[in-house]
């Protein structure tokens, strides 16, 4: 039984097991941040290099082409620990990360081995917060689960601040290759802070171990599980939604905004980008300081309608300083929608099928590399505010159908 003292930084939550918080919320932090200031730069690069917001929104896609095997990462992680994996796959961050600093250093890097390497880390990426959001659900109660996952997004959230800022400011100071120094720096650090998250709790005694299952046995018992409940199955179509019709905006085309929209180098790229951090660090904070959350599925269904409308309004802005308020509404609204769906997923799911139904979860994360290539072409077709418009319309529509269809595990 790992140790029970609370940490100062966990004030805010109850005495609980939280050993492994100690190491994991500064390694989740110096991960974000990295991963913010990869996505700023090499975004940036892509855009400069070939002047094609497909090609932009085809890097963005491959970050998350992972997202197909992440539910084999959760029966992995399941059998192996949660600890295990996160080493293994922020070592190969770092390992990835080394190969662009090295290839800009030496003058060889081009925007299509941008791509090539973007292609092999979007297949381990996103498995990184099935990983988190499991070790929390290990760790907390549920009555804390609010507070926990509202101080584990402040981690990212804070990221994507330092480092959007961070990025820009390198990337244009110092260039690609100095800048990615520091990012190679963060993973370094962030592994070795890894090894300090507990390691998988033993079976209580007297309790027999069920006989191990085969990976494709364990993963297909996952979706029957998902499919027979149908408070787990409204979420996973939501969590999609989302995914396809709102992150593309401020997850892949805030690039082609600054660039084409605001006109704006990329340390005002930088500024949208801790705009809509700072917009979700509130979101999060606010549901810390809430607690215990009543109606989270309502809470859940109006932030994602309140987002869509947002997305729409923000499409409609002409100037950095506008857009960069809008996008604050937008973080909030996306906080808190996440938060309550987090909570509420982690509340239903065993504990046996943890790691195996946040692997599934991030299935619909797949919604986003969808959502930018049709966002891509769809920008071409119309220009960046209708095609916005329509996004947000769909999405909504799709909300209420959604809300409507399992309205007695959602919303009552």
């Amino acid at each position: 039984m790992s140790d029970s003292r609370p940490l100062a930084a966990t004030s805010a939550l109850a005495p609980f097991e939280v050993r492994s918080f100690r190491f994991q919320w500064p390694a989740d932090l110096l991960t974000s941040w990295a991963f913010e200031m990869e996505t700023l730069i090499l975004g940036w690069y892509v855009l400069v290099e070939t002047d094609s917001v497909l090609l932009l929104t085809a890097f963005g896609s491959l970050q998350f082409l992972g997202t197909l095997i992440a539910p084999m990462f959760g029966v992995v992680a399941d059998r192996l620990g949660r600890r295990t994996m996160l080493c293994v796959m922020r070592a190969s961050y770092g390992i990835l990360a080394l190969m662009v600093m090295t290839l800009a250093l030496t003058g060889l890097l081009n925007p299509y081995l941008v791509l090539g390497i973007a292609l092999l880390a979007g297949l381990i990426r996103p498995s990184d917060l099935v990983m988190r959001n499991a070790l929390i659900g290990d760790t907390v109660p549920g009555v804390w689960l609010a507070k926990a996952i509202g101080l584990s997004r402040t981690t990212m959230d804070t990221a994507r601040i330092a480092g959007a800022l961070a990025g820009a400011g390198l990337f244009s100071i110092l260039g690609i290759g100095p800048a990615y120094i520091a990012v190679v720096a963060l993973y370094g650090i962030s592994l070795a802070l890894t090894f300090g998250v507990s390691p998988p709790r033993l079976a209580q005694p007297g309790h027999a171990a069920a006989p191990p299952a085969s990976p494709w046995q364990e993963l297909k018992a996952s979706f029957v599980y998902i499919w027979n409940a149908p408070e787990v199955l409204a979420l996973m179509l939501l969590a999609f939604l989302v995914n396809f019709t709102a992150y593309p905006v401020s997850m892949g085309l805030l690039p082609y905004v600054a660039k084409e929209i605001y006109a704006i180098d990329q340390n005002g790229l930088g500024h949208l980008v801790a705009g809509y951090a700072s917009g979700a660090l509130l979101g999060s904070i606010a549901m810390i300081l809430r607690g215990s959350v009543r109606h989270p599925g309502r809470i859940m269904v109006l932030c994602i309608v309140a987002w869509h409308v947002l997305m729409a309004i923000f499409a409609l802005q002409e100037t950095k300083w506008p857009g960069f308020a809008v996008l604050m509404a937008i973080g909030v609204t996306q906080s808190i929608a996440m938060i309550a769906m987090s909570v509420t997923l982690l509340r239903i799911t065993p504990e046996r099928f943890r790691g195996r139904i946040m692997g599934v979860r991030m299935l619909a994360v797949y919604g986003l590399p969808l959502g930018l290539l049709s966002a891509g072409v769809l920008v071409n077709w119309t220009g960046f505010p209708i095609a916005v418009g329509i996004y947000a319309l769909f999405g909504i529509l799709c909300t209420g159908c959604i809300t409507l269809g399992w309205r007695t595990v959602i919303w009552r």
